[in-house]
């Protein structure tokens, strides 16, 4: 290991080895940045966080070349909610975004047999859910992986990654001051944590805040943090657990607020409505836990024999006003904080890092204006301000109050008919999420459709590499010189669609991050990528002007 007291220099450095600052840390890497990641804690935490993966983060792995890795985590997860649901198994360690049981107005329920998700403890069964939405079936291998791999497995399978990359982690360090010197980068502070060492300097040209919550970085930098305040005080654990046959299995609301059981062994879940707690950061004991499971459930002889992991969370909303400051950003919980129900907390930040990582690479090597990196906030904010806003809803739908009481029964008869339970999962998928991006085709903005492609591949399959696709459709060798002066950063591949649900589809431009930049028809002629002739015929953005939109001008590549 290098001496601490080296002043080192990198590109850019992580403050925060969780799935966020790993995830970005692999983007940056691939993108040929150099890259330190700075993390207070030694080991991985086991304490039970997130452990529900939603379709664009499981796309995300997927184009990366992790999908098996997910598909293997989430099959043993598998086996531990069967077992629960049998009767059988033990606790032990492990993560559910929110996720899990039944619900409704009250009383104890069992997982649908065909679980779509579920909207405040609300189940919603995959037997009334129409997936004739062409976006589902454009999604490909990822559709079904990973939706129940817990967050410390995610941070495992990344180190690994991360490591097989070039990145260097460094645990057992805290970021404790930084200085933004502009032009000249960021010289950060590091000290072992816990330890009576002084700080060592790390020069870096950029600083990216993935440390949580109550982020370091964030508060030093002086980013803007508003929001709303908490109202709940919850528990999420695993613990063994004794007189657990009372509670019965699932989300359950009560007169005094919301619990769950499961959907594995030894995992339960409690919300009380009483405001936050004195001291969110004191220890936890299991005497607190019990003494809420039973006020929430009402079984009084359930008891609390031992805790294998615990953690204690509010439904504080806050969400940073912008995500750069400098050359200081933030990205997932650093950005933006609420509650975890619905999961979608750990799937948002996997967002932000699939959206920094390859633009602040490029920028770093030289091949992207500075500029670049102002679409991060422009096109991650609004998404993470919805986010906040679905789990406010969430939250008023939770209330023991009766006017909440009397909402959430209208919610639940609307969520259990086919229109409802359809609204909510493409929602709670987060198949819905595109950016607003220039150009007229109905494919720009959105993540790009998994194309089957008659050499046998398919679309995700060219992009674990994190560059940019061209994929001409139609043999058009004029649309692929539009690509000759930027073969470091896109690969084009000329080949034939083999599905059948964009027969018309002539080519994609596809960002390292899957999402598509520019898309032209085959109505638009066969010119369909040299300027003013496709601009006429498709209404779009030539593809000379998209590519160096998002990639720089050619002439900066020599």
């Amino acid at each position: 290991m290098t001496d601490m007291t080296e002043l080192w220099d990198y590109d850019v450095v992580v403050a925060g080895a969780g799935p966020v600052g790993l995830f970005l840390a692999c983007e940056l890497g691939l993108g040929g940045a150099r890259v330190l990641v700075a993390e207070r804690l030694i080991e991985v935490d086991e304490t039970i966080k997130a452990g529900a993966i939603n379709t664009p983060s499981a796309v995300a792995f997927y184009r990366r070349g992790l999908l098996p890795e997910l598909t293997q985590e989430w099959e043993r997860m598998l086996d531990r909610i069967r077992g629960f649901v049998q009767g059988g198994g033990t606790a032990g360690s492990g993560g559910d975004g929110g996720s899990g049981g039944d619900g409704g107005s009250g009383g104890a329920h069992r997982l649908p047999p065909k679980f779509a998700g579920h909207f405040a403890g609300i189940m919603m069964s995959a037997d009334l859910f129409d997936d004739s939405d062409p976006a589902f079936a454009d999604v490909g291998p990822a559709a079904e992986a990973g939706l129940g791999v817990p967050q410390a497995e995610l941070e495992r399978i990344l180190a690994v990654r991360a490591g097989q990359l070039g990145v260097e982690v460094r645990r057992g360090v805290e970021l404790t001051g930084f200085q933004d010197r502009g032009e000249d980068g960021v010289t950060v502070e590091l000290v072992p944590a816990g330890g009576s060492a002084p700080s060592r300097r790390v020069r870096a040209g950029w600083l990216v805040g993935c440390d949580g919550g109550r982020s370091t970085v964030r508060k030093l930098a002086g980013f803007g943090f508003p929001g709303t305040d908490p109202e709940i005080t919850g528990y999420q654990a695993v613990a063994d657990l004794t007189g657990a046959e009372k509670l019965g299995k699932g989300w359950n609301t009560t007169e005094v607020g919301t619990y769950v059981h499961g959907p594995f062994p030894g995992r339960v879940l409690t919300v009380e409505f009483d405001g936050p707690p004195a001291d969110r950061s004191a220890p936890i004991t299991a005497q607190e836990l019990q003494d809420s499971l039973r006020r929430v459930s009402g079984v009084p002889d359930v008891t609390v024999t031992k805790i294998h992991s615990i953690t204690r969370f509010t439904d504080n909303a806050r969400q940073a006003s912008t995500y750069r400051r400098g050359r200081v950003l933030l990205a997932g919980d650093a950005a933006h904080v609420h509650s975890p129900f619905g999961g979608q907390g750990l799937n948002l930040g996997i967002g932000d890092a699939m959206n920094l990582g390859w633009k602040l690479a490029a920028v770093v090597r030289g091949r992207a204006p500075e500029g670049l990196l102002d679409t991060y906030t422009a096109e991650r904010h609004p998404i993470g301000a919805w986010v906040l806003d679905w789990t406010r809803a969430q939250i008023a739908v939770m209330r023991p109050d009766r006017h909440a009481r009397a909402l959430r029964r209208v919610v639940t008869d609307l969520a259990l008919t086919k229109a409802g339970t359809t609204y909510l999962v493409k929602q709670i998928s987060g198949i819905w999420q595109r950016y607003d991006l220039p150009g007229d085709h109905p494919l720009v903005g959105a993540s790009a459709p998994d194309l089957e492609l008659a050499d046998g591949s398919r679309l995700g399959d060219h992009l674990h590499s994190a560059r940019g696709l061209l994929l001409d459709l139609t043999d058009n060798r004029e649309l692929r010189s539009c690509a000759a002066g930027y073969g470091d950063q896109v690969t084009v591949v000329s080949s034939r669609y083999a599905g059948t649900g964009h027969r018309d589809l002539a080519a994609l431009l596809v960002r390292p991050d899957g999402f598509v930049a520019w898309a032209a028809d085959t109505g638009a002629g066969s010119g369909a990528g040299t300027g003013a002739r496709t601009e006429a015929a498709a209404g779009t953005d030539p593809l000379p002007t998209a590519l160096e939109r998002w990639f720089g001008r050619p002439a900066e590549r020599a």
